[in-house]
């Protein structure tokens, strides 16, 4: 949509579209008509609440109808409600008590909608269903791409050697391979740390004690009950709150979302560079244009947009983890306008994990410029042989390859010869001979193939 303000919702609406009716207001106020329908159902499913009798097959497929027919009229009504409450979540019970008003059975029931219920019961819920699908159905599954185009370019060049690059300047042999395993290991222990994550959930009343619950219902179990009631969910049930779930949880999960965006945007600078440098080419897309004016660019614009929106995300997920821990005596509202950007969030991951994908996708590694960068870097072997002349107990080993190669342009002669004026075996100088900078990979090929 041209007039949108957020590129998520405009020039990048088919990337994020997944997200729409989870984290818009269309979806959060679905959730909450989702868990205001679930906790009725578990009240009248316990036997100590009389006034609430077991609901019949039919009054369930009634609510079940509700929920999966749940539309953009139905949120639209609640929003109109809201005009008049200025409450959100009172607009949706009274939504509740409209609809149940045409259904014989359940009208007869509606003061049980949001019974003993604070808002935060609710939202907290609804928030944590959101994450949830989200995390499960979204983020999970573009993380899992990334890895598996890494892994596939893991065992395409294992076993290609690459010339890497300490402080930019030239360093001992890699592989290709190894140097995306490298990245590869670092994202699936964060990916494994987001799945494992727990999602919590509290249903206790206006600050945490069940003060309603009890009065109301004094022999009824209410901390068993509401674990129950969260768990039938898919949450985890936290006992210890204030009115509000204290999101720990929503902040360590963005804090390991962040970290592993913070991995893929190092690894797409290192692409980026290795672009620059010739080592990666880029498939071509004969209907693209690189530059306005210079016809023969190919520009690594996916990995660009990509580290842009992983900073925009970043940010987000930064201040989700230093605010919504905090909140004044048992409640305040600053964590309302923020929990409302979570999609923001999640949206600008995602742009970016298909940019990281396609990038990946469209990689192809330039052996000839590879190949030619280390045929010109014999200094590198300047560490292989001080170590085999400290083996062998050579004083000032390494202050001699210093004099001989510290900035100073070093061939395969310039290197026999020195290896020629050592005090070491002539099988050892013959080894020493053989090594090249495309063979000096000490494991590289078998780390790589660790993955």
């Amino acid at each position: 949509m041209l007039t949108a303000i957020s590129p998520i919702d405009g020039r990048y609406a088919d990337k994020t579209k997944s997200l729409c009716d989870i984290f818009s207001e269309f979806g959060l106020i679905k959730h909450r008509v989702i868990v205001e329908i679930r906790w009725l159902q578990a009240l009248a499913n316990h036997a100590a609440i009389t006034e609430l009798p077991a609901l019949s097959s039919a009054a369930q497929q009634w609510l079940a109808d509700l929920i999966d027919n749940f539309s953009i009229e139905d949120a639209e009504r609640v929003k109109t409600i809201e005009s008049t409450t200025n409450h959100d979540l009172k607009a949706v019970e009274y939504f509740l008590k409209e609809k149940f008003a045409d259904n014989e059975e359940l009208v007869a029931y509606s003061e049980f909608i949001h019974f003993a219920c604070t808002s935060e019961d609710i939202n907290n819920l609804a928030y944590a269903l959101m994450i949830q699908y989200g995390i499960q159905n979204v983020i999970l599954p573009l993380q899992q791409a990334v890895l598996e185009i890494l892994h596939k370019l893991i065992k395409a060049y294992a076993e290609q050697p690459m010339l890497s690059r300490t402080h930019g300047q030239t360093a001992s042999p890699t592989t290709v391979g190894k140097e995306f395993a490298v990245f590869y290991q670092r994202l699936q222990q964060q990916h494994q740390a987001i799945t494992d994550a727990p999602i919590f959930g509290k249903c206790n009343g206006a600050v945490g004690n069940f003060n309603a619950h009890c009065v109301a219902y004094p022999d009824i179990d209410w901390p068993t009950f509401s674990k129950q009631f969260i768990t039938s969910l898919g949450l985890t049930y936290n006992p210890l709150t204030i009115q509000i779930e204290p999101h720990d949880f929503i902040a360590d999960l963005a804090s390991s979302i962040s970290h592993f965006n913070n991995i893929l945007i190092d690894m797409n600078r290192d692409i980026w560079g290795y672009i620059a440098l010739h080592y990666f080419q880029q498939k071509q897309n004969t209907n693209e244009v690189g530059s306005s004016t210079m016809p023969h660019k190919i520009n690594p614009i996916d990995f660009e947009n990509a580290e842009g929106n992983l900073g925009i995300a970043n940010a987000l997920f930064n201040h989700f983890s230093n605010k919504l821990v905090i909140s004044r005596w048992q409640r305040d509202l600053t964590d309302s306008t923020v929990l409302r950007n979570l999609g923001v969030a999640f949206a600008h991951s995602v742009i970016a994990y298909q940019s990281t994908t396609k990038g990946l996708n469209k990689l192809i590694v330039n052996e000839t410029a590879i190949n030619a960068d280390l045929a010109n870097a014999w200094e590198v072997l300047a560490e292989a042989l001080q170590t085999v002349m400290r083996r062998y107990q050579i004083e000032k080993p390494y202050e001699q390859l210093k004099a001989l190669t510290r900035g100073k342009q070093v061939d395969e002669t310039t290197l026999h010869v020195f290896i020629d004026t050592l005090s070491i075996p002539d099988a050892e100088k013959d080894r020493l001979k053989q090594l090249t900078p495309m063979n000096y990979l000490g494991n590289a090929a078998e780390l790589a193939k660790l993955i």
